[in-house]
């Protein structure tokens, strides 16, 4: 086995990855490296061929392709090594990285700090419970992208998504644009799970329906799928007899949510949350064990690409400081979910923090002329009115510094309040 010595080593070159690494190398690092498992870095962009990216970051927009070749041509300006077709086999808390490649075969990389940057996958088919025959032409809709926009490959021309996260509505309009019926898209929420923005452009601008407190109830077909059931659910999001809807169709895409890819991340010993499926982390991005730190959607799914980055670059810049020895004190805050919200990240936060801390969160329902509140105890540190928070969308509340001065909780919680 081949030992290779290291600064900082991130595992996974997608757009969380390559932003943390630019940090690294930014912030003085220069033993650096970057590993992934596919053939070419930039991760799931190279298939999101829409646009929509780049907003926040750049102020234009990019398709996925465009955004993932800025962060590629810049990890090159900056000569980052990224070596890809390399798949990490397992990490330990000592922070050694043992992977396998065609060009090194099997190594270990001794690293004095680990940025995780694995991004997700596909809730499967599996995990859904649905009744019906296992036949062909059930994907998720991250496999229909690649099949279409990478592969050149239809999956089929009568087409039924479940769910409607933003990877299921963009394939609708795509399969639409590419010849297909989309007959509709079904939600057992009652409400959607995308952004606001692709159920319009998505959706709506192409007549395909959004059957919101609906579900798939049966499957049919042998070899090939012939057709599905779908039926409303109640409050319990149980299916309603007497409610049942066919659609006679070829293709399922399946857009149910997406897990965190963190068996790495539990092999070294890393603290997750029960609400994000990600590692519990403070305001600098490291994990509960020391040099260890997770980033992107490993970390907890974004809306955004734009968010990855930033959240990404900060974790880099951390990562460097760790490196460096410029450690911070080790009392923390606790952060809590309170009324209304859902996963919020960080769930620590360092005392004697002297920047601005930025809290992600999800609404757990749908909240209109409504506020996130942020206190300790009975003491409001903050607040931010919006006209509606929905889980479709990743709220934001900044704490600055001096908020966090002379509190005698060492407690946070943030609540969604109406107005």
């Amino acid at each position: 086995m081949t030992i290779r010595n290291v600064d900082v080593l991130v595992i996974g070159a997608g757009p969380a990855g390559l932003a943390a690494a630019i940090a690294v190398r930014e912030a003085g690092i220069q033993s650096l490296l970057v590993i992934d498992r596919e053939k070419e870095p930039g991760g799931i962009l190279r298939q999101c061929i829409h646009n929509g990216f780049g907003l926040h970051r750049f102020q234009e927009e990019l398709t996925g392709p465009e955004y993932a070749q800025r962060d590629i041509d810049k990890a090159h300006e900056l000569n980052i090594p990224i070596e890809c077709s390399t798949m990490v086999l397992s990490v330990s808390a000592g922070r050694c990285v043992t992977c396998v490649s065609a060009a090194h075969g099997l190594q270990c990389i001794q690293a004095k700090a680990v940025i995780l940057a694995m991004g997700c996958r596909e809730r499967p088919r599996g995990a859904l419970c649905t009744p019906g025959t296992r036949c062909a032409g059930i994907y998720s809709a991250g496999t229909a992208q690649r099949f279409v926009n990478l592969e050149g490959y239809m999956p089929g021309k009568r087409v039924v998504i479940l769910g409607s996260g933003d990877i299921g509505l963009i394939m609708a309009r795509r399969m639409t644009l590419q010849g297909a019926k989309v007959l509709a898209c079904v939600e057992i929420m009652p409400f959607s799970s995308g952004l606001n923005r692709n159920i319009v452009q998505c959706l709506q601008d192409y007549g395909i329906p959004l059957l919101l407190s609906h579900t798939v109830t049966d499957i049919q077909g042998l070899n090939r799928l012939e057709g599905i059931t779908v039926s409303e659910v109640d409050e319990n999001r149980n299916p309603v007899p007497g409610t049942e809807k066919h659609f006679d169709c070829d293709t399922l895409l399946l857009s149910c949510g997406l897990i965190p890819e963190n068996e790495l991340s539990l092999g070294a010993g890393v603290i997750l949350s029960s609400a994000t499926s990600g590692a519990v982390v403070d305001e600098t991005f490291e994990t509960s064990v020391p040099g260890i730190f997770a980033c992107g959607n490993v970390l907890h799914v974004h809306d955004l690409v734009d968010h990855v980055s930033e959240e990404s670059y900060k974790a880099g810049l951390s990562a460097a400081a760790f490196v460096q020895d410029r450690q911070a004190d080790c009392l923390y805050f606790s952060v809590r979910d309170g009324s209304g919200v859902r996963g919020t990240v960080p769930q620590k936060i360092h005392r004697n923090v002297n920047a601005p801390v930025t809290l992600m969160f999800r609404p757990a329902g749908v909240y209109r002329n409504s506020s996130v509140v942020v206190e300790c105890g009975k003491t409001e540190l903050c607040r931010k009115k919006a006209m509606i928070f929905t889980p479709g969308e990743m709220s934001l509340i900044t704490l600055k510094p001096d908020m966090l001065t002379s509190l005698e909780s060492d407690t946070l919680t943030v609540r969604i309040e109406r107005n």
